[in-house]
């Protein structure tokens, strides 16, 4: 039996395949390469010894999906798969409505149709909207800033929804927060197709060259410097959680929803700093107006992931950026 990881390719997708890989879990990869590579498969071979299955395919597409699980026995999914820049989806939101609840309900469906009952679901922050931080998972969601934002708050509606009408359904929602850094060996990492809407990538592409300089968006917001803060989880962390998830998944029926975080915010000045510190290397920057969507201060509180699946984020800042500029220095244009 396997795993299918929908936007298995991509950034957050093929760090959970290698930990997943490496603790002996079969995983199939689908994607449709909007923001990732092919290229990925050789690299995470590399990292595990094993070439795991990869599908190009829209998930939107229902019989593209029903390939997939003829295809192959697939137990449970942990869907990472949708579009997710947030001033993007303030740009674009019939795009990000469209593809983003589409591709969440073509795979429960078809998921429903083949008797599999294991979702792992890659939520965000974003749904907590403007509150105030450490934010818990009892806090009140909604009144999310982008449409980004309100894709993933409605896909944990239906699927709150859906575990309550099928109650052998085992759902976890897992709220992200702000994933950054790359694989120790410097083989994966972020590599965003276009210019970049993550802070990480875009630092690390001015610190190799690749742009003259970093925009900070808005330096007025009420925090100690004035730039945005953000509970940065290193990516290695955040994949090691989902395999938490599903294997809490495996024994739990219903739906739970976990916070994936530090509990630590970080302003971008100090993840500008750090980098330069931890690196050695120069990262100019000018500061620009706030963005749309943009909160001030968005942080978790992880202690019921602690509690319940027994994980806990233990890479610190300096990792993550050390991880991110060794995976970016190595790969100076990405995987091309």
């Amino acid at each position: 039996m396997s795993i299918l990881l929908t936007g298995g390719a991509g950034y957050i997708g093929s760090h959970t395949a290698v930990s997943m890989l490496q603790a002996g879990i079969d995983v199939v990869l689908a994607d449709n390469f909007v923001n990732s590579s092919p290229k990925v498969l050789a690299r995470i071979e590399a990292i595990t010894g094993v070439r795991p299955t990869l599908i190009e395919a829209d998930l939107c597409d229902r019989e593209a999906v029903r390939a997939i699980f003829r295809a192959h026995e697939i137990s449970g999914v942990v869907h990472f798969a949708g579009l997710k820049a947030v001033g993007e989806s303030v740009a674009q939101p019939l795009r990000y409505y469209r593809n983003n609840l589409d591709s969440a309900l073509t795979v429960l469906e078809v998921m429903r149709e083949f008797g599999r009952t294991q979702f792992v679901f890659s939520s965000s922050a974003t749904v907590y909207g403007d509150q105030p931080a450490p934010l818990t998972e009892s806090a009140q969601t909604g009144g999310c800033s982008n449409p980004y934002g309100w894709t993933k708050f409605m896909i944990e509606e239906i699927l709150k929804s859906a575990a309550a009408a099928g109650p052998q359904l085992s759902v976890v929602l897992l709220r992200y927060f702000n994933p950054v850094g790359a694989h120790e060996s410097g083989l994966i990492g972020e590599n965003p197709n276009g210019t970049p809407n993550n802070l990480m990538p875009y630092i690390t592409q001015v610190a190799v060259g690749r742009r003259e300089k970093l925009t900070v968006f808005g330096d007025d917001y009420d925090t100690p410097d004035g730039s945005g803060v953000r509970d940065y989880i290193h990516v290695c962390d955040l994949a090691e959680g989902h395999l938490a998830a599903l294997r809490y998944a495996e024994s739990h029926t219903g739906c739970e929803v976990f916070n994936l975080g530090t509990g630590r915010g970080s302003s971008v000045f100090e993840m500008v700093r750090t980098f330069g510190e931890v690196n050695g290397v120069d990262v100019p920057y000018v500061i620009g107006p706030r963005r749309a969507g943009d909160l001030a201060a968005v942080y978790a509180d992880p202690a019921k992931a602690q509690q319940v699946l027994g994980w806990t984020a233990k890479r610190s800042l300096a990792d993550m950026c050390r991880d991110a500029w060794n995976f970016q220095r190595r790969n100076p244009n990405g995987y091309e």
